[in-house]
């Protein structure tokens, strides 16, 4: 009977779809009999043929690292800066889409989870699926089919939605490369969708003018799927090391955040092919921006992760300048573009910096009955991130078969058309003296969305675009009438008018500050722009 990796993958279909295979030992739990280091050999035996080809990429960095203007240590790569387009760009499109959107339960860490004996995905797999040892996560891969999809109508959205750069999730946690990997079998060039998806959404996003970026959450690989080795389950089977990774035991004391207390086994051959495998990145189809997950902040990645700036920066420079995202305290300040993961920053900061979050209010990859933020509550976000000198990174996440669900295409749409009218306070915007005023002021810091609070009339922020001052309220006063506490008599306004409006709009400059008479409510979403112009160009 064929079983195990040796299928690679079959139409899933539901319980059904495939008498059970008989337990194997291969399936047996080795959390127990198993070192750390015994389960990463075991991986690098069941990757052993890709060797030679980790040698040609790892020489590409090494000859990167060696063409400047960047080294590959840390008090050189404290010079980056981020090219001029990002910090003009403001607004962009994430895509987490992989084979965790065929099981399309819970979110895209179905993957991890499904082994996770405490777990509701769990549960969900076994009254879905059957027993792990014989519904395995490698055996979604025969329902990611992609069968629906048309990238240049995915490019064409994303521009529609205003968006000036698109990132791809080009390997996820799970291993499943979404690009024609050299280093692994488990690609969707390879099997499911059977194209290479990163090569031809490339292409389309960049025949729509947009800039294009990938994602790598490789380095958390490494344990991903340690819980499988708890159960029976196809994690055990060296068979399956090659998708699947070394899955050792993640080993951390003071939450995931600080990985200064994690302390994971991660072998030198492990970091070595994260870096083989995040090359290829740059190597193949040269991105503009490169997001990584947090994990790469563990101190087992810091010199690959120098190696890997100098080469990417390097090669970037000769370009026009590339971005490399990072989390919490993965570089240290300078040596990229900070992103912060479901929150916001305080304040106004001195470099380009980028919030991500995505269009769902449960998951970053597609799941079933899902529901959605409004484009308002979105809007007013990207706001208060563009008045703080920040981008907005926005997620979605396709069905396996390419398509994406109907309420997140209104979504974006929506946006694109507040943009199409408003985009003057946000695109090629600067902060101005102060982000904003009001009642309202979002917590500081990552995974903080949860904090947040409606925002109110008497909330505004600030930009500047030339010689025009933006105010964009993000609630509409039930009298008709604002009060702008920020813009003095010492600014001396000399015009003010409501962006999308034909209707002139009646001003006092007060010493309580800039009062507006504005009437009834505009429709469209709680976000109104003011643009006003003074008699110099305020600082």
């Amino acid at each position: 009977m064929l079983r195990g990796c040796l299928l690679a993958a079959f139409a899933l279909t539901g319980p059904s779809a495939l008498a059970a295979p008989l337990p194997s030992p291969a399936d047996a739990p080795t959390a127990s009999a198993l070192s750390p280091a015994q389960m990463d050999q075991a991986w690098q035996r069941a990757t052993a043929r890709y060797e030679p080809e980790r040698k040609v990429l790892l020489a590409k960095v090494a000859q990167g690292d060696a063409m400047g203007p960047f080294r590959p240590d840390w008090i050189s790569l404290a010079h980056y800066r981020a090219p001029a387009w990002f910090g003009a760009a403001k607004f962009g499109i994430f895509i987490h889409w992989g084979v965790y959107a065929v099981p399309a339960f819970a979110n895209e860490w179905y993957p991890r989870n499904m082994y996770d004996g405490r777990t509701r995905e769990h549960a969900h797999q076994l009254g879905t699926y059957g027993g792990l040892t014989q519904r395995g996560y490698k055996d979604f891969v025969a329902g990611f089919k992609a069968q629906h999809w048309d990238p240049a109508a995915w490019a064409r959205l994303f521009r529609q939605a205003g968006a000036r750069y698109v990132v791809q999730v080009a390997e996820h946690s799970d291993g499943f490369a979404m690009y024609d990997s050299r280093l692994s079998r488990w690609t969707a060039a390879k099997m499911g969708p059977k194209r290479d998806v990163v090569a031809a959404l490339e292409r389309a996003v960049r025949a729509e003018g947009l800039r294009f970026g990938l994602s790598s959450h490789r380095a958390e690989h490494d344990w991903f799927f340690d819980h499988g080795r708890e159960l029976a389950s196809d994690v055990n089977d060296p068979a399956c090391a090659d998708l699947y990774g070394p899955a050792v035991s993640h080993f951390l004391q003071d939450g995931d955040q600080d990985l200064e207390q994690d302390w994971t086994y991660v072998s030198p051959a492990y970091v070595g092919d994260w870096l083989a495998r995040t090359a290829e990145l740059e190597a193949y189809y040269r991105p503009d921006l490169i997001y990584l997950d947090w994990w790469v902040g563990h101190p087992a990645f810091r010199d690959a992760l120098a190696e890997l700036l100098a080469y990417y920066f390097n090669h970037g420079s000769r370009r026009g300048g590339v971005v490399l995202n990072y989390k919490l305290h993965a570089l240290p300040n300078g040596g990229g573009v900070l992103d912060v993961e479901r929150g916001q920053l305080g304040g106004i900061q001195a470099t380009p910096w980028q919030t991500d979050t995505t269009i769902s209010n449960d998951s970053w990859g597609y799941v079933a009955h899902d529901s959605y933020r409004s484009a308002t509550s979105i809007i007013q976000l990207l706001a208060d991130v563009v008045s703080k000198n920040g981008n907005l990174l926005l997620d979605i996440g396709p069905r396996p078969d390419g398509s994406i669900v109907p309420q997140e295409q209104v979504v974006l749409r929506e946006i694109g058309q507040w943009l199409a009218t408003n985009g003057a306070a946000i695109y090629d915007s600067r902060p101005w003296r102060v982000y904003g005023e009001g009642p309202t002021a979002p917590a500081a810091g990552a995974f903080k969305e949860q904090l947040a609070r409606p925002y109110t009339a008497s909330d505004f922020r600030f930009t500047r675009n030339k010689d025009m001052l933006y105010a964009i309220e993000l609630g509409w006063p039930d009298d008709g009438t604002v009060l702008i506490h920020s813009i003095t008599p010492a600014d001396r306004v000399q015009d003010v008018r409501l962006l999308g409006s034909p209707t002139p709009v009646r001003w006092q400059s007060t010493g309580q500050g800039l009062v507006l008479h504005v009437g009834a409510r505009p429709a469209g979403p709680a976000a109104f722009v003011f643009a006003i112009r003074t008699a110099t160009d305020t600082p």
